[in-house]
C-alpha cells in the first residue's frame, strides 16, 4: 500500500474504471478494481481499503448495495458514483457522492475529502486475546508474559485475527490480509501457518476453525 492509502474502485465500465485508476494512482493512491459492483461487499472485506468508490448508477444493482458495502468497508468511507436514482435509494446514500458525468479530478477531490473527513484512525495499541498479547509497533508476541518468536507472516496473520475478534474470515481473506493480494499462495498455506501458530501458542491458542469457511479468533 502506498502512503496515501488503498482505494477500492467498484465500477461496471472497464474504460471508466481504468481512467479512475490512472488518476487516483497519479495522486499516490494504491488502487484495486472490482468490475462487478454487486461483488463490492466481498471485495471490501478482502481488501480492507481506506476508501471505496462505488458505482451505484445502474438500476440493475440491489437497492441495499450501498449499505452492505459501507458495513463491509467500515470504518472506510464510501464515495457513491451516481446517475439518475430512485429518490428512495438516493436517501440512503452517504455524504460522499459524485454525479455522472464528472471529470476524473472531481473524483480525486471527492476521495481526498472523504479521507480528510474520516480523519486518522486511532492506534489500536497492543492487542490481547486472553493471555496472548501482541504489540504491533514493537512486533513482539507473548503468551502469559513469556515471549514467543513468530515469523513475519505468522505475526501478520495473528495480528489481523486479533484486531478482528469474533469475525469469521475465509482462507482467501486471510491470504489477502497476511500475504497481500496476488501473492500466489494457495489456501493450504493459511492452514499450515495456523497450525504453526497453534503449536507456538499452545493451549492458550485462541484461533478456532470454522468448518467449511475458515478461521475466527475467539473473543475473550
Amino acid at each position: 500500500m502506498t502512503a496515501d492509502g488503498l482505494v477500492l474502485v467498484a465500477e461496471h465500465d472497464p474504460a471508466v474504471a481504468e481512467l479512475q485508476r490512472r488518476y487516483l494512482a497519479r495522486e499516490g493512491y494504491d488502487v484495486r478494481i472490482e468490475a462487478d459492483p454487486g461483488r463490492a461487499p466481498a471485495a471490501a472485506e478482502r481488501a480492507r481499503p481506506d476508501v471505496v468508490v462505488l458505482d451505484v448508477s445502474t438500476s440493475a444493482l440491489p437497492a441495499d448495495l450501498y449499505r452492505r458495502v459501507a458495513e463491509a468497508a467500515r470504518p472506510a468511507p464510501v464515495v457513491a458514483v451516481t446517475g439518475p436514482l430512485d429518490p428512495a435509494i438516493a436517501r440512503h446514500l452517504g455524504e460522499h457522492r459524485v454525479d455522472r458525468p464528472f471529470g476524473p479530478r472531481v473524483l480525486v477531490a471527492a476521495v481526498a475529502d472523504a479521507l480528510r473527513r474520516r480523519g486518522p484512525l486511532p492506534d489500536p495499541g497492543p492487542l490481547r486475546a486472553g493471555p496472548v498479547a501482541l504489540d504491533p509497533d514493537l512486533r513482539t508476541a507473548a503468551v502469559g508474559g513469556h515471549r514467543v518468536a513468530l515469523t513475519v507472516t505468522e505475526f501478520d496473520l495473528l495480528a489481523f485475527l486479533m484486531a478482528n475478534p469474533g469475525r469469521v474470515f475465509t482462507r482467501e481473506q486471510l491470504l489477502d490480509a497476511a500475504w497481500g493480494p496476488g501473492a500466489g499462495a494457495g489456501s493450504r498455506t493459511v492452514d499450515v501457518h495456523v497450525a504453526q501458530l497453534r503449536a507456538k501458542l499452545g493451549h492458550d491458542n485462541p484461533i478456532r476453525t470454522v468448518r467449511g469457511v475458515g478461521y475466527v479468533l475467539d473473543a475473550q
